[in-house]
């Protein structure tokens, strides 16, 4: 009985080893790509309205499904109404140009059991939803005030790909939701004479990214032995 606690010991001692000796807790990358818009200017998403854009990204594995990722996300947000979607549009024929500046904290939520060394699987897809802060370039027009800091919620999907132990390579699609309507700076005019430069107040304008990223992770191999003078 009493070598039968030993084993269980030593083999108890030896598993916590190899799961901290293979911990990958912490990642850094950068990611390329393209942000687009939707609003009272553009109503559907087109591939013509994407600008470049790229990310910074720190990633806290909490185990192997789950993550929180800080991202710094900078990108051009452009529309316009030419060629117009409706008669409205048409007699407005306006255009904008604008940046945005995101700081956002995401969780992350593997599908896959993708990490483990024994899993045959190198790949899995994603899930994210978190929350940020995004600062919006573009001066407000003359009958519009706003702060140009703005509370979003980015959520999309995402499939990661593990290249070496080291490297990830991540394709994902995301959408921010924002809580105000002059990205494009047109919204409902205060105005009593129409103008043609208003649009819907009552929906919200969003923006979107799609891109790729490559990952670096840094692994911790801890000592099991503490040597002492």
């Amino acid at each position: 009985m009493k070598q039968f606690g030993i084993h269980c010991i030593i083999i108890l001692t030896f598993w916590l080893f190899s799961n901290e000796l293979s911990a990958q807790h912490n990642e850094i990358g950068v990611g390329l790509g393209g942000t687009n818009y939707t609003g009272d200017v553009v109503r559907a998403f087109g591939i013509k309205n994407t600008r470049p854009a790229g990310f910074l990204l720190y990633r806290r594995n909490f185990n192997d499904y789950l993550s929180l990722r800080g991202n710094l996300l900078f990108g051009g947000l452009a529309g316009s109404d030419n060629p117009p979607f409706d008669a409205l549009a048409q007699q407005r024929d306006t255009a904008f140009t604008n940046s945005v500046l995101e700081f956002s904290a995401l969780i992350e939520y593997h599908f896959l059991d993708y990490k483990r060394n024994i899993n045959l699987l190198r790949w899995s897809p994603y899930f994210f939803i978190g929350a940020g802060a995004a600062y919006f370039t573009a001066a407000p027009g003359p009958e519009q005030s706003y702060g140009r800091v703005q509370p979003v919620i980015p959520l999309g999907l995402g499939f990661k790909y593990i290249l070496t132990p080291e490297f990830s390579l991540s394709f994902e699609a995301g959408a921010r939701k924002t809580f105000f309507d002059y990205i494009d700076n047109v919204s409902d005019s205060n105005s009593f004479v129409k103008n043609y430069e208003y649009g819907n107040a009552y929906n919200d304008d969003w923006y979107y990214f799609i891109g790729v990223s490559l990952s670096y992770t840094f692994w911790t191999i801890p000592c099991p032995y503490q040597f002492t003078n």
